[in-house]
């Protein structure tokens, strides 16, 4: 049969199905997916048609991760569907589709006072809110470990039906039947799932349904062969190559068919342009609506009170008119480099640290022999595609278009914005054309719904870049302190670690899921402790005494959620520390770590597997080789499941600059379901950490971003990306995704091939915008616990102004 790219992209027509199955849901819902004419649902998860066409609900943002082709193809394995006839919707919101791991994750933020009661996926309390707040959020790589199995449940329980229609027909035990390829076999007898499917729905499945053996294979599935490479070839397990399935959304993506927010066109629709003040807290003061009146197509001018929105027949009449009209601000809490840098600098010195972790005695008879200090600027996301939503008002009824990792969330903040209740706002999910969790915030949503109730027309709002850089909320900056007591052949005895840096998951898990504005986060969490700002520091080495500080420090400068998130922080001082200490002793980079990871032959493995794949000669100056490693875990302990990932950079400096010319990365991912996904995930991931590395960040000055342009972030070209091999281990641990672990390591290790290179130690990332240099150190000031002292006479205020801020104009 032909599949039209409007099933394969949002699935059938509504209305004339059957919902079948319904029992595995955790709770009462209404039915979350329609079926169209001729389709039965199974479960929340998927559809059969009599054509045969099984369409899989995905609750999740597909925002180039593939998602939309991970979890088909979970249940296509497990219901023995033929790839080539399964089709993909997003799923609408609903408690069916609780995102239980990320509610255990996050359980400090949307319940900082009871976390205890709720940081485990299977609490009944966190259960309980998760599908209450319908709280389907994207993010932090738990796609798979939230999904697999409810999909492989429904799929199992079709996969039963279907084998009990046939055997019914057959006058055979339904166990007996095979279900492989899109049919139901017996000996000679096979019928389609089309032909089989309404007799199905009318049966009661098993309680419960067996399913496959982990992971489901199929060999008789007809796919076609991946090519691989020989390197790939010797990469697979010993039992074969994981299936490998074409990714549903590629065709469309190539032809440039495939459907985003800003490719949303209704009836009557205008564009929309919008200014928003400089940060943080500022207010429109005054524009020249008159100057707007000679802009041609010019249809409204809506008023905020933090932002000025134009709207006309075309978006580029929009933004004259918004450039015409030269809207001013008045600003409070300006956020300028200058006072993030000092007050970070003042916090990593004398800020009163908190004790977030700690291994052995951590505080006693400390004297460290090294100390080092180790900065990050603000990180911007970066996304191809700028925030774009599309609103329609009417008779009561609001209906959002838009890409969001938070959808629920989203909707409840456009309801509130403009007096609906929640069941009078239609969220329709889009995908997004990058977000590196960008989208997990929702002001374009709000910004929408109040210019569609305005202008009483359908809107398209759509952000410039400049606009995009200035209201995003970056990865927070930070400066480090790390030192360390050695021993006598150099090795670590006792490490200790101080970071400065805002409290961003606090911050963040107030704007979502308390609908604060940026600033009345950042006073509500100010002097908090973040349980998620230097996650992954320690539980890497086993060194027997750690202590490591939090020194929450305010900002005038909202930070959110970011790709690798605090990963990207904690590996980079780490891993950037350890190789300084091993040089310092003259140990070799890969040795010293080996011998420090007795408890973790899994890492070992990755570590050795990256160097092979380099060719690593041991990191001797004038190799240009630089190592790093890193483990991410869900959950506390060295039980936890997780991933790990080592990292070989290869770098030279030269007349042109630096050069990263390639990237051998190892990893254990546990049990690889797709394996091409999983390499595009990590080697995403690697081009993702190699632009933190050398750019994507920015600097501030009287609130504005000082580079707007994506051409200004030194992010990579394609002419600078460098050979990359991946390898995964073969392991039979639970899955893992490589999307975030791939982007933690890479920056460490560029930076400790560029000592290998040129014996230029890089404290600060990314390279090419540091912060201040820092005045000499006294490794006394690394010892954390000690009462700070008052700030020396004329230190800068990082949190108010110096004078009352004049009117800024645009």
């Amino acid at each position: 049969m032909k599949l039209t790219r409007r099933q394969l992209l949002v699935g059938a027509a509504a209305g004339g199905g059957l919902l079948v199955a319904f029992s595995l849901l955790p709770r009462d819902y209404d039915n979350p997916i329609v079926p169209g004419p001729g389709e039965y649902a199974f479960d929340a998860w998927l559809k059969i048609a009599q054509d045969g066409v099984v369409t899989v609900a995905v609750p999740q943002l597909e925002m180039g991760q593939g998602v939309t082709t991970l979890l088909p193809q979970i249940v296509a394995m497990e219901l023995g569907a033929d790839w080539r006839q399964v089709a993909v919707e997003p799923a609408p919101v609903s408690g069916a589709y609780a995102n239980l791991p990320l509610a255990a994750r996050w359980a400090p933020l949307w319940r900082p006072a009871i976390t205890d009661l709720a940081d485990e996926p299977d609490d009944y309390f966190l259960k309980s809110w998760a599908e209450g707040e319908r709280f389907s959020v994207t993010a932090d790589g738990l796609s798979q470990a939230a999904y697999e199995l409810p999909c492989r449940r429904a799929a199992a329980s079709a996969r039963a039906l279907l084998a009990m229609a046939a055997a019914a027909r057959w006058g055979v035990s339904w166990e007996e039947c095979e279900v492989a390829g899109g049919f139901v076999r017996h000996g000679d007898n096979r019928l389609t799932f089309g032909e089989l499917v309404a007799e199905a729905a009318a049966l009661d499945p098993p309680d419960p349904a067996p399913l496959r053996p982990v992971p489901p294979r199929d060999p008789a599935m007809p796919l076609p062969t991946p090519v691989r490479t020989a390197a790939e070839a010797e990469d697979e397990e010993p039992d074969g190559p994981v299936t490998a399935f074409p990714r549903l959304d590629l065709p469309s993506k190539v032809d440039g068919t495939f459907t985003f927010a800003g490719d949303v066109r209704l009836p009557d629709m205008v564009f929309a342009a919008i200014r928003h003040g400089p940060r943080d807290q500022a207010e429109l003061v005054g524009f020249d609506a008159q100057r707007a009146a000679r802009v041609d197509g010019l249809v409204g001018i809506v008023r905020g009170k933090r932002w000025l929105a134009a709207a006309a027949t075309n978006w580029w009449a929009a933004e004259q008119a918004l450039t015409a009209m030269a809207p001013r601000f008045a600003a409070e809490r300006m956020v300028r480099s200058d006072r993030i840098e000092a007050a970070l600098d003042e916090g990593v010195r004398r800020g009163e640290g908190v004790l977030v972790g700690e291994t052995g005695d951590g505080n006693t008879g400390y004297a460290p022999d090294i100390a080092h200090r180790y900065s990050l600027a603000a990180a911007v996301h970066a996304t191809l595609e700028t925030a774009t939503v599309t609103a329609r008002l009417e008779d009561g009824r609001l209906e959002l278009w838009m890409a969001t990792q938070a959808p629920e969330m989203a909707r409840r903040a456009a309801a509130r914005a403009i007096g609906l209740s929640l069941a009078d706002v239609v969220l329709y999910p889009m995908p997004a054309g990058g977000s590196f969790d960008r989208r997990l915030e929702h002001d374009q949503a709000i910004e929408a719904a109040l210019i569609a109730r305005e202008l009483e027309k359908p809107v398209q709002l759509v952000w410039s870049r400049a606009e995009e850089q200035l209201a995003l909320q970056p990865r927070p900056p930070a400066l480090g302190l790390v030192s360390a007591q050695l021993t006598a052949d150099g090795r670590i005895a006792a490490m200790r670690t101080r970071v400065a840096t805002p409290p961003a998951a606090q911050e963040f898990g107030r704007r979502l899921f308390a609908n604060m504005t940026g600033w009345a986060a950042i006073d509500a969490v100010a002097g908090e402790a973040d349980p998620l700002a230097l996650e992954g520091y320690l539980g890497v080495y086993g060194i027997e005494h750690q202590a490591l500080y939090h020194v929450p420090v305010e900002l005038p400068l909202p930070s959110g959620r970011m790709r690798g998130n605090a990963h990207g922080l904690t590996c980079f001082l780490r891993e950037s520390f350890v190789d300084e200490v091993a040089a310092k002793g003259g140990h070799e980079p890969l040795g010293f770590r080996v011998a420090m990871l007795g408890h973790d032959p899994r890492l070992v493995a990755c570590l050795q597997r990256a160097a092979g794949l380099a060719a690593w000669d041991g990191g001797a100056r004038g190799t240009g080789q630089g190592i790093a490693c890193h483990v991410m875990r869900l959950g506390e302990g060295e039980d936890a499941p997780g991933g790990r990932i080592a990292v070989v950079a290869t770098a030279s400096v030269g007349e042109g600059g630096l050069k990263i010319s390639k990237l051998a990365a190892a990893l254990d991912i546990g049990r690889v379901v797709n394996r091409d996904l999983a390499r595009q995930q990590v080697e995403g991931g690697l081009l993702f950490g190699l632009g933190l590395a050398v750019g994507s960040a920015t600097g501030y000055d009287e609130g504005r971003p000082t580079l707007a342009r994506l051409s200004d972030l030194q992010i990579p070209a394609l002419a600078d990306c460098p050979e990359i091999s991946v390898a995964f281990i073969a392991s039979d641990e639970p899955s893992f995704a490589a999307d975030e672990l791939a982007v933690a390591a890479v920056g460490p290790a560029i930076a400790n091939a560029l000592y290998s290179a040129a014996g230029m130690r890089i404290r600060h990332m990314p390279f090419g915008l540091a912060l201040a240099p820092p005045p000499p150190l006294n490794p006394v000031l690394s010892v954390p616990g000690a009462s700070p002292s008052p700030a020396p006479s004329g230190a800068a205020d990082a949190t108010s102004p110096d004078s009352p801020q004049p009117e800024v104009s645009l």
